[in-house]
């Protein structure tokens, strides 16, 4: 059985518990923001002073021994020495759901067409940070299957020398017509956004129809392959943490694993501390679900 409990901070420290919980694949770490410019990037082209950041880079692996053959940038070097090997691609703000926990129910103010990035530009700066020694990208938004060229932005970075890893965070409404393509395009890894089993919970949290919709992306990455599918679920109080067991007992039925995220506050999102489910209380949870 998998059972995966995953946490995420702001902050500049990465831990793992497998050691300590061998019977979890525990994925526990940080991520951290870097943002960029048009103007510095693509020259003079641009003419106001920068783009709203849709290309992030985040810490997916930390290693204590850099390598010593110059095959990797000062640049993903951060000052706790720790090397930075992930880049995180926002491809869009637009999404097709309303989480309650994400954005407010009228949706947030998008940035004007002109100053997102395009397919070249996407392209251009993946390989500045490929070729400096970053070797998996993740595909994020706002939900990045809405942007009509996802297809075509995935065959041209998983086309890049030394990408290893070409992944997608995806809220898997309008997954399962798209992801044959986007396989074929070279996407390797997925991510699906699933915070209940309850449709009527799903309607909801998400101000939107369509949890069937989110369960047949799901069957279908498997069915094409992808393993495991990873699904992410925010656990919030009083909404869904009475299904922490239930999502673990999924995993006996299906090749997918469970990272269990803490609710964060965002503007916007109405965080509240009482709804709060700390990483120790989940891992207690599913301790206790085991036993």
């Amino acid at each position: 059985m998998r059972r995966h409990l995953s946490k995420f901070f702001h902050c500049p420290i990465g831990f793992n518990l497998s050691n300590s919980f061998p019977q979890f694949k525990c994925d526990v770490g940080s991520y951290c923001a870097a943002s960029s410019t048009r103007q510095a990037l693509f020259g003079g082209h641009w003419n106001e002073c920068a783009t709203r950041a849709l290309a992030t880079a985040s810490l997916a692996s930390v290693s204590e021994d850099l390598p010593k053959d110059n095959s990797v940038s000062d640049m993903l070097v951060d000052s706790f020495g720790r090397l930075h090997t992930y880049l995180r691609i926002s491809l869009t703000e637009r999404c097709n759901l309303r989480c309650q926990y994400c954005m407010p129910a009228e949706g947030v103010e998008l940035t004007p067409s002109p100053q997102i990035l395009t397919n070249t530009e996407i392209l251009r700066l993946a390989n500045l940070f490929v070729s400096s020694g970053v070797t998996k990208i993740r595909l994020t938004g706002g939900e990045p299957t809405v942007r009509k060229d996802i297809a075509d932005i995935c065959l041209e970075l998983s086309n890049l020398k030394g990408l290893k890893t070409l992944s997608m965070t995806t809220n898997g409404i309008a997954l399962t017509r798209k992801l044959p393509r986007l396989k074929d395009c070279g996407l390797t890894s997925l991510n699906i956004s699933l915070d209940t089993l309850v449709p009527a919970k799903f309607e909801f949290m998400t101000r939107r129809k369509g949890h069937e919709k989110v369960m047949n992306s799901i069957n279908a990455a498997i069915d094409l392959g992808f393993n495991p599918v990873k699904v992410n679920c925010v656990v919030m109080r009083g909404f869904n943490d009475d299904e922490i067991c239930d999502f673990v007992e999924l995993t006996r039925e299906k090749a997918i694993d469970i990272r269990f995220i803490e609710f964060m506050p965002f503007d916007g999102n109405v965080w509240n501390v009482k709804k709060l489910v700390p990483y120790s209380e989940m891992l207690d949870t599913v301790v206790s679900f085991q036993a």
